[in-house]
């Protein structure tokens, strides 16, 4: 890939203070207060139902608050147009999202053409296609004619199209087969450092989560009951929340390791005995 495509830039921090959201009786969020530093990359991980979504997508108002500030940077997001924030803001999601009658370039430039552009600007768009290693000649194709992956790979250089210093990622590997989701995982977190991005991920991976991110937000209940550093996490003593989550993936890792030399075993058996 080109290494001058992209002139990195600091990402922006990102304040939540005595941030809440209430649906009724329900806390889905309860008085977080939290800063991201700017170029970090933050994993949300937690049971299905502790707040993680519902944190991420009140940062870029797609739900409103009930209670506390959001800024990026220094600016309260409150201030000024909820669309406006979110154009400025790199968002992908599982679904992906691509117009099925629309080509990968038309695709790319929809936040383009909602800003008022009614031209694609071709070059641009073959860099934001090398961006995610796919070749220039796919603007042409439509969605359907891509894999999941590589689908995914366009969901993510549309994000990137309006040059954003935030991006925030829903759960953005989920549904892809395990190799593609590696490799796309690898390959995103390296522009994110090429790019000097600040990301916030929602995962339910934990091992995803440890492999690719700087610090990492346990949550249950609608607080983060850990705020660390993937290798913090793996030494323990991040409590017991953290603790659940990071012993599937050691459990998993165990049970390989100790299939691999009960296998190992029976292969050297077997040619002892011949």
């Amino acid at each position: 890939m080109q290494d001058n495509v992209v002139q990195p830039k600091a990402g922006p921090k990102i304040s939540y203070s005595g941030v809440s959201k209430s649906y009724g009786a329900l806390l889905a969020v309860d008085s977080l207060d939290r800063v991201v530093e700017p170029g970090t990359f933050v994993a949300l991980v937690g049971a299905s139902g502790s707040g993680k979504s519902t944190l991420l997508k009140m940062t870029n108002r797609l739900i409103e608050p009930s209670a506390g500030s959001i800024a990026i940077g220094d600016e309260d997001i409150t201030i000024g147009d909820a669309h406006l924030l979110r154009r400025s803001i790199g968002y992908v999601f599982q679904n992906i999202g691509l117009f099925p009658h629309m080509t990968v370039a038309q695709n790319i430039a929809i936040g383009w053409r909602l800003a008022g552009t009614k031209t694609i600007d071709k070059g641009r768009i073959a860099e934001l296609l090398d961006m995610v290693e796919l070749p220039a000649d796919f603007a042409a194709r439509l969605p359907n004619q891509l894999s999941g992956g590589q689908q995914q790979r366009v969901g993510v250089a549309r994000a990137l199209a309006t040059k954003p210093g935030l991006m925030l990622m829903d759960e953005p590997f989920g549904a892809l087969d395990p190799v593609t989701r590696e490799l796309l995982a690898e390959a995103y977190r390296k522009l994110h450092d090429r790019m000097g991005l600040t990301t916030i991920m929602v995962t339910h991976d934990m091992a995803e989560a440890l492999l690719i991110a700087d610090r990492i937000w346990v949550m249950a209940n609608g607080h983060i009951t850990a705020d660390a550093t993937p290798a913090e996490l793996l030494a323990g003593n991040c409590g017991d929340d953290a603790e659940a989550l990071v012993a599937v993936p050691r459990a998993q890792a165990e049970k390989l390791v100790a299939m691999r030399k009960a296998s190992t075993a029976r292969s050297n058996g077997g040619g002892a005995s011949q």
